[in-house]
């Protein structure tokens, strides 16, 4: 019995694990360059203003 619940405990941390990483994983290749390219048109978007605002100062 003793052989079983250590084995029912290590494979649910091996799962655990697994799961984790495979989060991590889908947040560093799908999550974070979808949020950089968000970044990178606000910045764009503000860099746009500003310059529409600049060019109408008589």
């Amino acid at each position: 019995m003793k052989q079983f619940a250590k084995g029912v405990l290590v494979g649910g941390l091996g799962t655990i694990a697994a799961i984790a990483s495979g989060l991590f994983t889908f947040h560093k290749t799908v999550i974070e360059p979808v949020e950089e390219q968000e970044k990178k048109f606000d910045e764009n978007r503000r860099a746009a203003i500003r310059k529409g605002r600049s060019a109408h100062q008589g």
